[in-house]
């Protein structure tokens, strides 16, 4: 299979650890598609363009961060990722949510300031950096939920990738007014999945 990417973006970075920690690497090759400028020839293999994208060996193509890492997840029918069984479920898709809120957020965050200066939204910007904090607000509450202190799991996993966006935007800020949310970080962070596929400008 080949799973294509860009280094910087934070939903193929949760594809790629989903691989890691599954001991996928023999499996899947992965390989750095070109975005975001015109003709180029990843188009021709995914032509939304989007990251990250599974080519299957039968030439079926898989798009979008949750169903490429739930098909990683089932290949090998041990799902490690699959939410607990009852009501428990319900708590786990919530907090994966919460999760992928805040990475969306962050997502369009990046984006604008990836625009020349003259044609970025200021009320865009101020509006993302505004969820941020709120967002950031919560989850030093919400890291209490016992899931988010057991075993990896997509919710962790989506939360760590938005965290990890530090890396690539000097205005995100999350830190100082979150030690929780700091030290719960630095545990996931060093898990050698996430080590591996650091964002461009981390240290």
């Amino acid at each position: 299979m080949k799973l294509y990417v860009t280094p910087g973006s934070p939903y193929a970075r949760m594809a790629r650890i989903v691989v890691i920690e599954k001991g996928l690497q023999d499996r899947v090759e992965v390989l750095a598609a070109q975005t975001r400028v015109a003709d180029s020839p990843y188009y021709r293999i995914n032509p939304s363009g989007r990251v990250p994208y599974l080519v299957l060996d039968d030439g079926a193509g898989l798009e979008e961060s949750a169903v490429i890492c739930a098909y990683l997840d089932h290949l090998e029918g041990s799902p490690r990722f699959d939410p607990p069984a009852g009501r428990a479920a319900w708590q786990a898709r919530r907090l994966e949510a919460l999760a992928r809120s805040m990475l969306d957020g962050l997502a369009v965050w990046g984006r604008e300031l990836a625009r020349p200066e003259n044609e970025r939204s200021p009320s865009v910007l101020q509006h993302e950096a505004a969820r941020s904090r709120r967002m950031a607000d919560l989850w030093e509450k919400e890291l209490e939920h016992p899931l988010m202190r057991g075993p990896l799991d997509m919710a962790q996993l989506t939360l760590g990738c938005a965290l990890g966006l530090e890396a690539r935007n000097p205005d995100f800020r999350w830190r100082p007014e979150h030690p929780n949310l700091g030290d719960w970080y630095s545990r996931v962070a060093s898990r050698g999945s996430f080590m591996a596929t650091r964002p461009p400008g981390s240290s």
